[in-house]
């Protein structure tokens, strides 16, 4: 009798299960946006990480040579024939390699010339520093025009794809550019533009060739820290890039960060003109901008290696500021 009664109550009664599968569901979704906000916080401080080391690379690499490194060497039109060879050069990344532990890679490539002459192994190698976790999870290919002449150019200078003479050629991408200035230089198809060699405004600048006939042999235009009139700690230096979802791999959007002759590959600017980008969805915002997949924020590395956070609605003035090495604004960096 004792038995019979106890097994009559040995089990839940679907109403009872009903309830608990409820308040489980419950508990999950009050748990799940705490544990999705843990994770962005992890990401953002891996991207953190990874842009103050390209910014300590930056150091070593100016230390060593007694210059910053350039953005891309390209020529400016009207200069003379000593400064107007090359043109598809590798970038930034490449001249950082000896000191992010790419050793062999740095080996393997010939600064001087034109990075899509490189084997397409190397071209398709980069360091995992080079990747924001928000964006991608590793190494990604994309796809580059490379060669192009007018009238198949962009307003950038980049070459239309498919563009007279322009070649098809992969390479690695990544999320972080250089700053290159401001927009103050002008974009109006003139010489004094600012993505042409010598003519922009930050630290990591499109420096003209040194040449020798048509062969690079050097580069012109060379900046230094001490040269930074506004100071390291008020100038910005390495920046994340700004991607809408649908510009993923997709040219000139996102180019192969070693193209020396797409400056969008490896650089931005800022400004008036040019605001922060506003997260993945945000295809107002041009291939120039800086920006990031961090809800509501963009990190940047200053000149002096100290990493900021900034609220992507900065003023654009401000922007301007922080990004013109030289335009006597001595102006504190306000953080997320």
């Amino acid at each position: 009798m004792t038995k019979r009664t106890l097994s009559k109550y040995a089990g839940f009664t679907l109403v009872e299960l009903l309830v608990v599968i409820a308040i489980i569901g419950i508990l999950v979704g009050l748990l799940l946006p705490a544990v999705q906000a843990a994770r962005e916080a992890a990401r953002r401080m891996q991207c953190g990480n990874n842009i103050r080391q390209l910014a300590l690379a930056v150091h070593n690499f100016e230390s060593t040579n007694r210059c910053l490194p350039p953005a891309r060497l390209t020529p400016r039109p009207g200069d003379s024939a000593q400064y107007t060879c090359g043109k598809t050069q590798p970038t930034w990344f490449v001249h950082i390699m000896p000191y992010i532990e790419m050793n062999n890679q740095a080996n393997q490539w010939n600064v001087f010339a034109g990075w899509e002459t490189h084997p397409q192994l190397l071209r398709e190698t980069a360091s995992s520093i080079f990747y924001c976790p928000s964006k991608r999870a590793g190494l990604a290919i994309g796809t580059s025009s490379v060669g192009g002449s007018s009238p198949g150019r962009l307003p950038c200078g980049c070459p239309i794809p498919g563009g007279a003479g322009a070649v098809s050629v992969t390479g690695a991408l990544g999320d972080y550019a250089a700053n290159h200035g401001d927009m103050s230089p002008g974009s109006v198809g003139a010489p004094t533009d600012f993505y042409y060699g010598g003519n922009g405004t930050g630290p990591l600048i499109s420096s003209r060739p040194v040449c020798n006939g048509q062969n690079v042999t050097g580069w012109t235009d060379k900046i230094r820290f001490a040269s930074i009139a506004d100071g390291t700690s008020h100038t910005l230096l390495v920046g994340e890039k700004h991607l809408a979802i649908e510009w993923l791999g997709r040219f000139p959007e996102d180019g192969p960060i070693y193209d020396g002759d797409s400056l969008p590959s490896s650089s931005r600017v800022t400004g008036p003109g040019q605001p922060l980008g506003k997260g993945p969805h945000d295809t107002v915002s041009t291939y120039y901008s800086f920006g990031s997949w961090h809800p509501g924020v963009t990190t940047f590395a200053m000149a002096d290696g100290s990493v900021r956070t900034v609220t992507v609605a900065m003023d654009t003035i401000f922007l301007g500021q922080l990004a013109n090495r030289s335009n006597s604004e001595y102006i504190p960096v306000p953080e997320e």
